[in-house]
């Protein structure tokens, strides 16, 4: 298989960890006789420094272009008294609408050896954490008319919550296409008890279910998802609802991992072209010192080979061997515990490099 990528190395620590994953894709192309050959794109605090802008139009053509995208980090306090359509992060929001990606797929899950890090009782942890929010992206009330305006002597806010068929549908399916290369379960979230929105989507995902009788299907309202995430969350595979819940969702789902330096995700819309990146931030106190924690971006990187290239052996053994090094007792800083060895950014991309 021969495939471009386009990357995006970005601020902050994002050279560092985009390095040790480009090591890695590097090393699966050698060894399962492969082609990956990249394309450096400037994104972010960078582009705005060369460029006078977060994402310049060559730079988001180099993106379309390529079969794929992998992102590192990008935004830091160099940038941050820029107005606000021209901070670092307005580039991954134009990218993001440019490459025409609504489904946002955050994994959230807990690695055995990292257990003692997960803020829920050893007895919950035990049964596992092993599941991903597919979050419609560029819809819902995030996308919708906000208006603030005089009424009755007081201000008075509104924003418009929408979703159309069509919108439901293609999420829905991302949601179906994820399960059947998991465990074949999709619990879909909605507020059906009182949004007419929620009410449409349910509608929808049901007569998606039909189309998938593999697929192991079930409804929840939102407030007892967020109940449930911290109850028992070994009862989910794959869990899909809109942007707002998603959000909210995805950032609850992350917490109970223990670390945010492990958790890689994927933004797609048609097609089988997607934006990979972990979800950590540029962390510009560490950057350039080597201490980072590469994982989030390397397992990023197997994402982008199961997802989008279909490479579901190559994504496992990148899988496999961050579960060596980590049995190893191999720790960066992020996640040290007692008894583990400190290693650097580099380090762990060395052990991970032996273990494939």
């Amino acid at each position: 298989m021969e495939k471009q990528i386009a990357v995006i190395r970005g601020d902050g620590i994002g050279p560092e960890i985009v390095d040790q994953a480009l090591r890695v894709l590097d090393a699966v192309a050698e060894k399962y006789g492969h082609t990956f050959t990249y394309t450096d794109v400037d994104m972010g605090g960078i582009a705005i420094d060369k460029w006078g802008e977060p994402l310049p139009a060559a730079m988001l053509d180099k993106c379309l272009a390529a079969d794929s995208v992998l992102l590192g980090a990008v935004g830091g306090p160099k940038w941050d008294g820029l107005p606000g359509d021209k901070r670092p992060e307005k580039g991954l929001l134009a990218l993001r609408a440019g490459m025409g990606l609504y489904a946002n797929n955050r994994p959230a899950k807990l690695w055995p050896q990292l257990a003692a890090a997960s803020p829920l009782k050893p007895e919950i942890v035990e049964k596992g954490i092993d599941f991903i929010v597919v979050r419609e992206l560029i819809g819902g009330v995030y996308f919708g008319s906000h208006t603030t305006a005089e009424c009755g002597g007081e201000q008075k806010a509104t924003d418009v919550m929408s979703y159309a068929e069509h919108e439901i549908e293609r999420i829905g399916r991302i949601a179906f296409e994820t399960a059947r290369k998991r465990r074949n379960k999709v619990t879909s979230v909605d507020k059906a008890n009182v949004l007419d929105t929620s009410r449409l989507w349910r509608k929808v995902m049901h007569r998606l279910a039909e189309e998938y009788p593999d697929v192991e299907y079930a409804d929840m309202l939102v407030d007892n998802t967020a109940m449930q995430i911290v109850k028992d969350p070994s009862q989910f595979d794959v869990v899909v609802t809109e942007n707002m819940f998603g959000d909210i969702l995805s950032d609850e789902a992350s917490m109970i991992t223990g670390s945010i330096g492990m958790i890689p995700s994927s933004s797609l819309g048609e097609g089988s072209r997607g934006l990979y990146e972990p979800i950590h931030g540029s962390a510009p106190d560490i950057a350039g010192q080597n201490k980072a924690n590469p994982i989030g971006t390397i397992l990023s990187a197997a994402m982008m080979l199961k997802y989008s290239f279909d490479l579901d052996e190559e994504a496992a053994a990148i899988e496999a061997a961050v579960n060596k090094a980590l049995d190893e007792g191999l720790r960066t800083g992020d996640m040290m515990a007692e008894g583990c060895t400190l290693v650097s950014c580099s380090e762990m991309g060395d052990a991970i490099l032996q273990n494939l």
